[in-house]
């Protein structure tokens, strides 16, 4: 009976240790190294290329001007709309006039009478010079005629003064807009005390073409200056504008002027670049990029920018040797297109993946060939 039992359970525990063997077999297959992951790779050249050096940069009024008074009053009219455009010559505002008016008037008349007087004066002069000539008056008669002469010139020529002043301040009291231009918010209203010289009425700058300034660093000089002294052709796109809305702005610009000196605490100096205006898009103040393209001076490396991943503001690539993959720290430069140019961390020639990076650790086997098909085993254990 039990020679019975043991003979049962022989063949039974060879079974589970059957069982057992076949299925750590089973796992043991499963731990196989994954299969290459299928990727499209890039391999690294130089070559010459042209991009642009971005610079923050603000719009400024080539003509600008504060209207100040010139002469005390109050304010009697305002003859335009704010915000508006105005033309040279244009009448702006009104200073009370009515006492200008009198003192040129005043003027007028002092200068008339004095006039008067010195013609008859000059009268009496000439017929005591005819007298005298002939002995036939006092010398010291003659003299006095002399000496009131040329007092009366002199009241003459005050008088004149007197006038061009009282017509100055006539015309001052009617202000015009210095130059054409767009004209701002008015800072004074009907009615209020105007200052000479303090109260300013409002601010008028001229529209097109407009300038741009920026700095650049004194390293950056000597190129900036060949750009002032190269002769820029119609549709040179060397400087161009990013808007604030960050729209390419449709008309290129030239170089106007560098600052004649170096900012010693920032090592900076001013360029100006003047830009048409036409549309009037480009206002006094407003916020911008400067683009200026640059040219490479020798070939660089240029890989295409999707292949390159961030970490921890840091740039890598998945460079490729033997069919394997490593992570590798690259130092970029500037974006051109599609395409970024490598400073440091990659040589001529070096092979980098720049499609399926997404499956990649350092390490990982890769192919270039198509994917590989996968199988399904629906046996159960």
């Amino acid at each position: 009976m039990n020679g019975n039992k043991i003979k049962i359970w022989i063949p039974a525990l060879l079974g589970m240790v059957w069982l057992i063997s076949s299925c750590s077999g089973k796992t043991r297959k499963g731990k196989e190294d994954p299969p290459p992951i299928p990727v499209t790779v890039y391999t690294s050249t130089r070559e010459n290329v042209s991009f642009y050096d971005e610079y923050p940069g603000t719009v400024t009024a080539l003509k600008e001007v504060g209207l100040r008074g010139q002469v005390t009053g109050y304010i009697t009219g305002i003859y335009f709309r704010e915000g508006s455009k105005v033309r040279e010559g244009q009448k702006l505002y009104e200073i009370d006039r009515r006492q200008y008016e009198a003192s040129y008037r005043e003027s007028a008349a002092g200068l008339e009478i004095a006039q008067e007087n010195l013609a008859k004066i000059q009268r009496d002069v000439d017929r005591y010079t005819a007298l005298s000539n002939q002995d036939a008056i006092a010398r010291q008669r003659y003299d006095y005629a002399i000496t009131d002469l040329a007092n009366a010139k002199s009241q003459v020529a005050l008088a004149t003064e007197e006038l061009e002043k009282a017509k100055n301040n006539l015309e001052y009291s009617l202000i015009t807009a210095p130059f054409d231009g767009t004209i701002g918010i008015s800072q004074v209203k009907v009615g209020d005390l105007i200052n000479p010289g303090q109260t300013l009425l409002n601010t008028i700058s001229s529209d097109d073409p407009m300038g741009i300034d920026f700095v650049i660093e004194q390293s950056e000089l000597s190129r900036f200056e060949l750009f002032e002294k190269a002769k820029q052709m119609p549709g040179d796109s060397t400087f161009r504008l990013v808007m604030p809305d960050e729209s390419i702005y449709p008309f290129q610009g030239t170089i106007t002027l560098i600052d004649r000196a170096v900012d010693p605490q920032t090592g900076t100096i001013r360029v100006r670049l003047t830009f048409p205006n036409p549309g009037h898009d480009l206002r006094p103040g407003m916020d911008c990029n400067v683009m200026v393209m640059h040219y490479s001076k020798s070939p660089e490396i240029v890989i295409p920018y999707k292949g390159v991943t961030e970490q921890m503001g840091e740039y890598f690539v998945f460079l490729v040797k033997n069919n394997q993959v490593k992570q590798v720290r690259i130092d970029l430069g500037h974006r051109v297109g599609a395409g970024v140019v490598v400073r440091n961390g990659l040589a001529t020639g070096d092979m980098i993946v720049v499609d399926g990076i997404g499956k990649l650790r350092d390490g990982a086997e890769i192919t270039t060939g198509p994917p590989a098909v996968q199988r399904n085993n629906p046996q159960k254990h």
